[in-house]
């Protein structure tokens, strides 16, 4: 080994820890984001050399000057909290009473289902199918993004979410109503890896390092992204892959078709989840049974649709009926 080789710089430790760690790639550019504001807060001291009270300085700053709300700070105390326990090994323990940034009570915006029906009308190529999913299925934007043809079972009609929010999997619905239009979807990932096999090999970006242990993982059809990108792109190794279709694209096209749908109040990607939750209550499905099909761990957080129904106040009815 160079005994004259540099340590790997702060962020590289960082990047490195969070990969053997198997964390997602959105939560390690949102840590890696926070520890350079903090960094750059401190007039670019290095964290090593700083500690709770400037932990403190700092999520104070995030609340009292910039305005940020609850979520966002706690995203920002979670990733020093990683910095220091994991990267510094030097734990950061009682940090003292900070201010805590507000976390506002907002019910969720749903629609009914002619209204989403309306919206998902708007919606045209794989985009209808994307939103009929997020719908019928109850799945998060980047669950809807994430499909690979094996998380399909047309079969049991059964749709399997990889490592979901907190990287858990759980299954849910598919729709009968889908069913036609995913097989065509399938058979055209079908053609298109076809296509790229006489012209390259592009192989679709794998999780961890699937890879290396299955070789040919990435140009077999059971890996292929439902929906894949327009384009290939190169991954952090500068190798040629096949990502799947950016986030950003789908909401733009749902934004474009809620506002074309003329809807009463605004809406976006995740309202049709909102939406999938309040229809499964209220044709009476058991809110535990909810609870598993849309992938939370609290119970807490799917009964907030009982308050979307107005299902809140233990039958209490308007003295005006």
């Amino acid at each position: 080994m160079d005994a004259h080789r540099k340590p790997p710089k702060l962020m590289d430790r960082v990047k490195a820890t969070m990969r053997v760690k198997r964390y997602s790639p959105r939560t390690e550019k949102t840590y890696c984001y926070w520890i350079r504001y903090f960094i750059r807060f401190h007039g670019t001291q290095h964290p090593a050399s700083m500690g709770a009270s400037e932990v403190h300085a700092f999520l104070e700053h995030l609340a009292v000057e910039r305005h940020v709300a609850a979520a966002t700070q706690n995203q920002a105390l979670n990733a020093l909290v990683f910095l220091y326990r994991h990267i510094l090994e030097q734990p950061l323990g009682d940090i003292g009473e900070f201010s805590r940034a507000k976390r506002p009570r907002r019910l969720p915006v749903a629609l009914s289902h002619e209204e989403v029906m309306r919206v998902i009308g708007f919606l045209s190529g794989y985009m209808h199918l994307m939103g009929t999913l997020m719908y019928g299925s109850g799945l998060r934007l980047i669950e809807t993004c994430r499909l690979r043809v094996r998380d399909i079972d047309i079969e049991r009609q059964v749709i399997t979410v990889r490592a979901g929010k907190g990287n858990k999997d759980r299954t849910t619905l598919l729709p009968a109503t889908c069913i036609l239009t995913l097989r065509q979807q399938i058979a055209t990932a079908e053609q298109q890896l076809s296509c790229r096999l006489q012209h390259g090999s592009v192989p679709v970006t794998l999780p961890d390092a699937l890879d290396r242990k299955y070789p040919n993982a990435g140009t077999s059809l059971a890996w292929q992204w439902l929906f894949p990108a327009s384009r290939p792109c190169c991954d952090d190794a500068g190798k040629v892959v096949l990502h799947h279709i950016h986030p950003s694209a789908v909401q733009k096209a749902v934004k474009q078709a809620m506002k074309s749908a003329r809807l009463p109040r605004p809406g976006s990607c995740h309202t049709l989840r909102h939406s999938f939750a309040t229809q499964l209550l209220s044709q009476g499905t058991d809110i535990r049974t909810v609870q598993e099909l849309l992938g939370h761990k609290s119970l807490e957080t799917t009964q907030i649709y009982t308050h979307v129904l107005g299902k809140g106040f233990a039958g209490v009815r308007s003295p005006l009926g």
